[in-house]
Parts: structure tokens; sequence; C-alpha cells
């Protein structure tokens, strides 16, 4: 018999319309797909080659469990210089990616009943993270016509006794929203006078558009500073989802007892990818630059073909590579003998009938949406918005 634990969770919704995706590709099908948040750049060859060094150079055995202190160096490097933020070695852990970051976090911090304010809609690992390790999420809706942030008072009206987190995410996935330091400033205020801590993922950055900018929360003050876990990776700077690296920074004995957890678990990270993200941390920003010029022409053809379409309306996201359309204008049409009553339906619907792939908003708590990343190609994007057009259009 299965542990209660196995059955909290479900797996992840965007690997499983990925997974379906590329079952259909794999029959001949030509599948366009939006599903999963990767870069479609390369790894730049400069952090490839410091791999390379690394295996000639025989870097290949096991590193201090939280990463090397070269590896630290530069990721304290990169907050002071990006971030505007001060740390120490024992400040810093590196994990096997983000998401294992953010899954130490939650076992370093929770004990059963503890609860975590999640504002919805949310990135699908959080709420399982959460159940995971005994605690219990606490989600906070929060509204397209506020740009999906969250509203200190709905915080407010959340915490309890229990509430011993809260985590942020921006530029969000899957809305591509960011906080402005008005409302971080009000969030960092309750965490300080209600006593929880602030999980921070930062992973995105980078990408962000037109005049919006990117503030670390923990960068406001010394004191949310001391309650504050930030999250990043190399996954989406630098194209390298794959090479799984991601760190944080936060209290020394948060950190000191992540470090303890990871000892048991995975140990290191891999010690050749160590050395490919010290070559991407101190490296220029001209790739990721490059990137996220691209991605902003992206968005821009894709919220504008959005909008062409009856049902559907998209507002343009800040940051990230996601837009998260409303559809929900197209709900109680119907498709032969099947009708259409939620974001499933639709991508499902979009799946089979116009070969485009894309992941149902209910997966991410808003089932008014659907998450679809500008990480494919310009013409990719047409393709698909003309077969998604037609496709609404055969509704009835």
């Amino acid at each position: 018999m299965l542990s209660q634990r196995a059955g909290r969770v479900k797996p992840s919704a965007t690997l499983a319309v990925d997974s379906k995706a590329k079952s259909m590709k794999a029959k001949g099908i030509d599948v366009i797909n939006f599903g999963v948040g990767e870069p479609d750049f390369d790894t730049p060859e400069y952090v490839k080659e410091a791999a390379i060094k690394a295996i000639k150079d025989g870097f290949t055995k096991y590193t201090p469990v939280g990463g090397t202190d070269e590896l630290k160096s530069a990721i304290i490097e990169k907050f002071s210089r990006d971030n505007n933020l001060n740390y120490k070695l024992e400040n810093i852990i590196v994990s096997c990616g983000a998401k294992h970051s953010l899954y130490n976090i939650s076992q370093a911090l929770l004990s059963p009943g503890d609860e975590v304010i999640i504002p919805s809609p949310y990135w699908v690992s959080y709420p399982d993270q959460t159940l995971l390790n005994d605690g219990v999420p606490v989600f906070v809706d929060t509204f397209e016509e506020d740009d999906f942030m969250v509203n200190p008072d709905a915080i407010q009206s959340a915490i309890t006794k229990k509430t011993k987190a809260l985590i942020l995410n921006y530029p969000s996935n899957p809305t591509g929203f960011t906080y402005s330091k008005e409302v971080l400033e009000k969030i960092g205020e309750l965490a300080l006078r209600h006593d929880f801590y602030i999980i921070s993922d930062e992973v995105y950055e980078y990408f962000i558009y037109d005049d919006t900018r990117h503030i670390s929360i923990a960068s406001l003050n010394e004191e949310i500073k001391s309650k504050t876990i930030v999250v990043n990776a190399l996954s989406k700077s630098h194209a390298m989802t794959g090479w799984r690296i991601g760190y944080a920074a936060g209290p020394t004995d948060i950190i000191k007892a992540m470090t303890s957890i990871q000892s048991q678990s995975t140990s290191n990270p891999t010690s050749i990818a160590q050395k490919a993200a010290v070559a991407a941390l101190k490296g220029s920003h001209d790739f990721t630059n490059t990137m996220v010029k691209e991605f902003d022409k992206r968005r821009k053809i894709l919220v504008e073909g959005i909008n062409a379409i009856d049902g559907i309306s998209c507002k343009m996201p800040k940051g990230a590579f996601y837009t998260f359309p409303n559809v929900s204008g197209i709900y109680g049409k119907r498709y032969g003998d099947k009708q259409i009553k939620s974001s499933f339906d639709l991508a499902m619907y979009l799946l089979d009938e116009a070969n485009v792939a894309m992941v149902h908003g209910e997966a991410f708590g808003n089932d008014n949406h659907v998450r679809l990343s500008y990480a494919i190609s310009s013409q990719d994007i047409m393709k698909a918005l003309e077969r998604i057009k037609s496709a609404i259009g055969n509704l009835s």
C-alpha cells in the first residue's frame, strides 16, 4: 500500500500536456506546442565549453553538498550586481534546479499543519510541494483586472496563527505579470508584522518587457531580507533547463537546514553543471538580452493574434514568456455532441482538432484561462494562431 503522502499529489499538468503532444508528434502529427516553459534557444557555447573543460580536467567527483565555494561566490556576485543584495557563503545553497530548491525550503520550514499562502493562479508545483511536506496550501485569488497581483488585504485576511510562509512568483508563471514596488512593500510589512517567511521565486527576473523592472523583495530593507528566501536558477536565463542548477539565498539557519536535508537526499548538484553555472553567471548578459528581445517580439505577435479571435481576450504580459488568455467566452459552445465547459475541454479540443497544445488554466488554479508559452518560433506562433482561429470558428 502506498503512503498517504503519495496520494496527496498529482503529476505536473504541464508535463502531462507535453507528453501527449510529443506522443502525437511521434506518430507524425504536426503539433505546435505552447505547453512547456522552456526556452527554444540552445545553451551558450561558452557555458558548454566550461562543462567540457571540467570533464577534461577531471572535475567529475563529489563536491560540497550545497555547491562549490566558487559557484556560491559567483551567485553572491550576481545578487550584488543585479539585485543590490549582499550575502555570504553561508547564506547560499545550490540545488538540482529551482524546483529542488523550493522543495528543500518546504522540507526545512514546514511542520504538520503549517499553512502556506499561495496566490492563485500559481505555478503547479507549489501546492503539491506544500502537501508533500505536511503543510496546508491556502489559496488567495488574484484577478485579471489587477494584473494578477495579489491584494495585500487579501493576504491579511488569509493569515492565521498557523501561517508559516507566503510564496511569491514574479514575473509569474503562468500569467506573465509581475509586482510593483508598492505592493511588495506592503507584503513585506505583513511578513514582519505576522512573522512569516516570504519564499520569492524569481527565476524569470530577466524576462521583463516595456518599462517594467524587476525588484527583489529581499532588497527592500534588511528586516524584510531576514524573512525572505530568494530562489533562482540558470534554467531560463541561460537556456540550461537540463543542466539542473538552481539556488537559494536566505537566513543562515534555513540554508543550513536545507543543506542537511539535501545531504540525505540528492547530495551535491552535478559537478560539471556547477562549472558551467560559474561560466554562465560570470559571462556577458548578451545571450540573455538576445533571448528577451526575441521573446518580446513573439509576445506582441501572440497577444495581437489571440485578441483577434472571437471569444478570447488577453492582456499584454509584462514578463516571463507566457500569456494567460481568458477563454471563458467560449464556454457553452459545442463541437458535435460535445460541449466545452472548461479550460481542460478547450485545451483537449484544440490539441485534437487544431494540433495545438496548451495548458488548461485549471491546473494553475484559474479555470477561465489557458496558458500559452511563447518560447517557440514566431512562424509557429502565427501558424498556431491560424489553426486556433479556424478551430474556434467551427464551434457552434
